[in-house]
């Protein structure tokens, strides 16, 4: 008697998967099982990609950029950028003349975002970078302190060679427009009139984005190409079949 009730349950959920199959359009696939939940997995790419950038060496990259040569060389005045700024205002503050260093402190990594495009076939990675700089000049030593916050967007593809192997390849990599942000940490009180800190946080909005974004898309590549193949082949598989596993919060 029970062989014949088993029977019959498994007759029953063979129609019933059965029937599920055939409601199926034509050619589309089941959804993948992913070998691992769409948190763990979301967690693993950004903690990949994150340590990623800190071993391609991104805050000593960051912290040595050639800010100071290429205000100094940039622009169309014969002094460069920060000559033709400087040129402007040293007749009311004479010490503005003395600027001989814009040191780059405490640069930083900070949490990585990501989220998936709305056809669910691309990835984005949000990589937000803050540093500190400090304005100094030779009569004064530290003029100005001003933080500085920018972040870069990665496009990540999904695609498959001819082999039949997975790889995440990088799409576009650009710094997101209006994220840079510059504030003022510190400054000599009445030196440092409004004037002087529009003036240079305007070139910095017209200089650092583009810098940092071509020092960092590079160890983004970097980073991609060194990634765990077991993670590479989950996060593609559901790419390409376009599963949905950036929970939204």
């Amino acid at each position: 008697m029970s062989q014949v009730a088993g029977l019959i349950v498994f007759c029953g959920l063979l129609a019933q998967t059965t029937a599920l199959l055939e409601a199926l359009p034509l050619g589309k696939a089941l959804p993948l099982a992913l070998d691992q939940s769409p948190t763990d997995l979301v967690g693993s790419l950004t903690s990949t990609l994150s340590n990623g950038l800190l071993s391609e060496g991104v805050l000593g990259i960051l912290g040595n950029l050639p800010l100071l040569d290429i205000l100094k060389a940039g622009g169309n005045t014969p002094s460069g950028l920060l000559g033709g700024l400087l040129g402007k205002l040293s007749s009311t503050i004479p010490l503005l003349n003395d600027i001989v260093d814009l040191q780059i402190t405490d640069p930083q990594l900070l949490e990585l975002g990501l989220v998936q495009s709305p056809d669910g076939h691309r990835l984005y990675v949000t990589i937000p970078l803050s540093l500190v700089l400090n304005v100094k000049t030779s009569v004064v030593g530290s003029l100005l302190k001003l933080a500085v916050k920018l972040n870069i967007t990665v496009e990540l593809l999904a695609v498959k060679d001819e082999q039949g192997k997975s790889h995440l390849v990088l799409g576009d990599c650009t710094h997101s427009p209006g994220s840079l942000k510059i504030s003022l940490l510190d400054g000599l009180g009445p030196l440092v009139p409004q004037d002087l800190l529009d003036s240079i946080t305007g070139v910095l909005d017209n200089v650092l984005p583009g810098l940092v974004q071509g020092e960092v898309c590079p160890l983004v590549n970097e980073v991609l190409s060194h990634l765990d193949v077991t993670l590479v082949h989950s996060i593609v598989d559901a790419l390409i079949q376009g599963q949905e596993f950036v929970i939204k919060v």
